[in-house]
């Protein structure tokens, strides 16, 4: 399961990603918001986080105008690892090296057409492991509060 969410400016690119899901016959659950009227994204950010975090969501997409402040939000979440893509190259990397489990897409950065590139292309690649594991345990230990 795929949680999905944005703020009032993510909401239409969060619809068209939504189709795409479902076109991938990935299902995903859609935690808001559904409104144009303007709302904090940080509540979206951290609503998609808690599912991943706590296992009832294997990964997450959320959405804002520029997809920097949720994914900041969604970062402060334990154990997330959310990363903000305008590119399908660093979609890829991401998964490969980072094993991110969440996407933050900007609604007024990449167009619909792209942002659905990058979100296959971020569901599609796989972690490698291996290195970068131990990278990914560094970055735990600082979660932790502990020198890595």
């Amino acid at each position: 399961m795929i949680a999905i969410a944005s703020d009032h400016t993510g909401v239409a690119l969060k619809k068209e990603i939504a189709a795409l899901l479902k076109a991938l016959d990935r299902p995903c659950l859609d935690v808001g918001t559904d409104s144009a009227e303007s709302t904090d994204y940080p509540v979206w950010g951290y609503r998609a986080a808690r599912l991943v975090a706590s296992g009832e969501c294997e990964r997450a997409i959320v959405i804002c105008g520029t997809g920097f402040g949720i994914s900041l939000a969604a970062n402060k979440v334990k154990g997330i690892r959310c990363v903000l893509c305008s590119d399908c190259y660093t979609a890829k990397l991401s998964r490969m090296h980072n094993n991110t489990n969440m996407l933050s897409l900007g609604a007024r950065v990449v167009g619909p057409e792209l942002a659905k590139m990058i979100v296959q292309i971020w569901l599609e690649t796989p972690f490698e492991g291996g290195r970068h594991q131990k990278r990914l345990d560094m970055i735990s230990a600082i979660e932790a509060g502990k020198e890595p």
